[in-house]
């Protein structure tokens, strides 16, 4: 499957969650901080931290380690809370 993360194309394979694919692409972080624009992505793993929050297909507010990705997803990193689009 292929998705794109920031504009550029990644590859991904059936079953992989947001978050899976994000590191596989050598992401380490893709939102901030609400308050002090500091960095955050993977911390729990399993959907309580709320740290994995990432824009998908201009729906903001996405926990990365929970949705698993689709053929053609379109994934933005979040910069503190945004609106839906």
């Amino acid at each position: 499957m292929r998705v794109r993360v920031d504009g550029a194309e990644h590859v991904a394979e059936r079953g992989q969650t947001v978050a899976a694919v994000l590191l596989a692409a050598g992401r380490g972080s893709w939102r901030t901080t609400r308050i002090g624009g500091r960095p955050r992505g993977l911390f729990c793993g399993i959907g309580v931290c709320f740290d994995c929050l990432v824009v998908v297909n201009g729906v903001p507010d996405v926990r990365a380690c929970q949705r698993v990705v689709a053929d053609g997803d379109d994934i933005r990193s979040q910069d503190g809370a945004e609106l839906p689009s």
